[in-house]
């Protein structure tokens, strides 16, 4: 049985909001054309474009009603037909009725049709309410004019929204009730029942499964996210025995694959967690597609040009990223005169780590040509940790946690708020621990060139990366 989900970035969503609920007591309508992942029978849509359907030219607009003009939708229906892209029609229910409506039944059904025999396609039509508190729900139109809930809709913004259908009862689903007071119920949410009901829904990524990567896993692990993707080429090695969460000296014997040591260790806590891995570079396609499923991703890498792709992943198909990175600087005289690190969040359609100065376009080209330069790469990696000195087993496991913990209690901010600060105020927040100072920023100007591919999904070639169809071509080998 097919299975359906929704993801919107902020940007869109607010864009949504402001549009169908003007204040006037109305419904009111909007449409988006969203790329997509699949996976088996899952289906992923992602929202690329957003086109509000002006008031002024809805046939009908009542509180219990709209209607509109077919013929304006024949832009739609073609970018539809010539990029292969999906129509979602979106309209309020402004009295907060929280299912489809007969009305709604027979609308969806003559789109369905319409947009079927113009495309050529039987490709499904996706439908969305939102109601006046944010939340939405919506379904897919399939063959035969069959109904099918949306699993739930992920909206990636400065804060993770993530709403389930109704049931009979009107309540979402999966929910359950509380009779916590008020003044009780941020901290039930953020740290309760609210977010082990959201975090059991996600399938969230870690890509990098070293030093802070293992921690963050074990995080997630003990959280009890629903299902977790670990990505990581390489195996255990002495030296990394003092840094990777639940690695043995047998492991390091063995040569054991990173990825599957914590798989391992995640299964055995008996949290309920699904764990999948992947013991290869997240360049090869594969890893990219595993990945871009993901709802939230972690960047656990040394490499910048590891963390362009990730963020480009993300980007594509509308998923909540979490990078970070931790330095140490070497005062040369065998000591350290700086422990510093970093989590960023990025959201889809905003600043990337390119914009914000994380590193440069020459740093990105220089690490692509370390990619076909193995010696050169093992230099690199060998200076990840401790700038400006020769260290292969650092004593850095307190500092990753610090660092990793961090971004994980991100994700959980983010799910339910609970900060004196907005979370807008916090893309990026900057930690010196050797000068016991903190730095938070803002998103800032959003990536130009990242912002025209949001939700395009699955294309062709994937990411506009001739580099993945390579590997994608070697994979069919």
């Amino acid at each position: 049985m097919k299975t359906y989900k929704l993801r919107i970035n902020g940007r869109h969503y607010a864009q949504l909001r402001e549009h169908l609920f003007p204040g006037d007591g109305n419904e009111a309508i909007a449409f988006a054309l969203c790329g997509r992942y699949q996976q088996g029978e899952e289906e992923i849509y992602s929202v690329h474009h957003v086109e509000l359907y002006p008031h002024e030219k809805c046939l009908i607009r009542r509180p219990d009603r709209v209607m509109w003009s077919p013929p304006d939708l024949v832009p739609l229906f073609e970018r539809c037909r010539h990029e292969r892209l999906f129509l979602l029609k979106v309209h309020c229910h402004p009295g907060h009725w929280p299912w489809f409506s007969e009305v709604d039944d027979e609308s969806d059904w003559q789109l369905a049709e319409t947009l079927t025999g113009w495309t050529g396609r039987q490709e499904p039509l996706l439908s969305a309410i939102m109601l006046a508190d944010g939340h939405v729900f919506g379904r897919a139109v399939g063959e035969g004019g069959q109904f099918t809930d949306i699993d739930y809709t992920l909206v990636v913004g400065d804060d993770l929204y993530l709403f389930r259908p109704f049931d009979a009862s009107g309540r979402p689903r999966g929910t359950e009730s509380s009779a916590d007071p008020e003044v009780q119920l941020r901290t039930r949410q953020a740290f309760g029942e609210g977010t082990t009901n959201i975090l059991r829904k996600l399938r969230v990524g870690v890509v990098g499964c070293s030093g802070t990567g293992s921690i963050t896993a074990e995080l997630l692990g003990r959280l009890g996210v629903g299902q977790l993707v670990l990505v990581d080429p390489d195996k255990v090695e002495l030296k990394n025995l003092n840094r990777i969460l639940n690695s043995t000296l047998q492991d390091a014997d063995e040569k054991r694959p990173k990825v599957r040591v914590l798989k391992a260790a995640i299964e055995a806590m008996g949290t309920g967690v699904e764990v999948e891995v992947l013991d290869e570079d997240l360049h090869s396609f594969k890893a990219y597609h595993a990945i871009a499923g993901c709802d939230v991703v972690f960047g656990c890498m040394d490499s910048v040009d590891g963390r362009y792709l990730l963020n480009r992943i993300a980007t594509f198909f509308v998923s909540a990223y979490f990078d970070m990175g931790v330095r140490l600087n070497a005062d040369g005289a065998g000591g350290i005169d700086g422990v510093d690190g970093r989590v960023d969040y990025l959201q889809p359609g905003g600043s990337s780590l390119l914009s914000r100065g994380r590193f440069t376009p020459k740093q990105l080209a220089d690490a692509g040509l370390a990619r076909t330069d193995p010696q050169e790469y093992e230099r690199q990696l060998k200076e990840g940790y401790v700038k400006g000195a020769q260290v292969d087993s650092p004593a850095v496991i307190s500092i990753n946690m610090f660092y990793a913990s961090q971004a994980v209690n991100e994700l959980l901010a983010r799910l339910h708020p609970f900060r004196s600060y907005s979370n807008a105020r916090l893309a990026s927040i900057e930690f010196s621990i050797s000068g016991v100072l903190l730095i938070k920023s803002s998103d800032g100007e959003p990536d130009k060139e990242l912002s025209s591919l949001v939700g395009l999904g699955e294309i062709f070639p994937p990411l506009r990366s001739p580099r993945l169809i390579v590997l994608q071509e070697q994979a069919a080998q």
